[in-house]
């Protein structure tokens, strides 16, 4: 290599990203993207709760059971886009050679799991909202602590995406992920929905296994005429914690995936 004036030594490169610059960097990113590629299926997640709820109100008059109904076909927007849509994604990105893009940017690779995952939960909040004010009224529960969706949609969100996410990068083949992510959104329609007292006993196990369980059981006490705020604080942490885990282990996925 000729010698260069005043260069001593080859330059040195830039250094790596940090975290949080690089997580709202795929944050902004992923959100775009997912807002123009992914209306027409938010619309399509909304429209199949609000269905689900119209169908059990010919079953369930009130009580537990309407508040176990609308509070899991709240959820269960955020399941079909967290959860199912971003085991496809990954799953997609995996098969596509589309993590090798990734892996070549000087971004560490929690950020690139966290700000899909992130991208991802927000997207469903319009339809989770929309979701929970039509049941309310459908069943006629009261509005006035809906508020809590502010913590429930993040923390259930982060919850699913984690898992979607462990799902895509995990499955052997793109049609795998598929395949669990469907799977996952239909343990969500059937253990969220149903109410809890009417399952068999192992079933109700089952259920506990399933992360948004707490984001349910969260948001339905809030339906009571005096929320037992304790329990659901209780809720909400153990959604929170989680999430943790399955981001952890969806970052865990992502670096075994990429340098594969």
């Amino acid at each position: 290599m000729p010698d260069v004036p005043g260069v001593s030594g080859p330059a040195e490169l830039a250094p790596r990203a940090g975290l949080l610059p690089a997580l709202a960097a795929v944050y902004r990113a992923q959100l775009s993207r997912a807002r123009v590629a992914r209306i027409p299926l938010l619309f399509v997640a909304t429209f199949q709760s609000v269905g689900i709820m119209i169908l059990m109100r010919g079953v369930v008059d009130g009580g537990s059971g309407a508040r176990a109904v609308v509070s899991g076909s709240s959820v269960l927007v955020v399941a079909f886009v967290a959860l199912n849509l971003l085991a496809q994604y990954f799953g997609h990105l995996r098969a596509s050679g589309g993590l090798d893009h990734y892996a070549t940017l000087p971004v560490p690779p929690a950020a690139v799991v966290l700000g899909a995952a992130g991208a991802y939960a927000s997207f469903t909040v319009p339809g989770t909202a929309v979701t929970a004010v039509v049941g309310s009224a459908l069943f006629q529960l009261p509005l006035s602590h809906l508020w809590v969706l502010v913590a429930v949609i993040p923390l259930a969100g982060a919850a699913l995406a984690g898992l979607g996410a462990a799902c895509g990068l995990l499955a052997p083949r793109q049609e795998v992920a598929t395949l669990l992510g469907q799977l996952g959104m239909s343990a969500a329609l059937l253990l969220g929905v149903l109410p809890a007292g009417r399952l068999p006993e192992l079933i109700r196990w089952a259920r506990d296994l399933l992360p948004s369980t707490y984001g349910v059981e969260a948001l339905a006490r809030t339906f009571d005429a005096r929320p037992d705020w304790a329990a659901v604080g209780l809720d909400l942490a153990v959604c929170a914690g989680v999430g943790v885990a399955s981001l952890a282990v969806a970052t865990w996925a992502y670096r075994r995936a990429a340098v594969r």
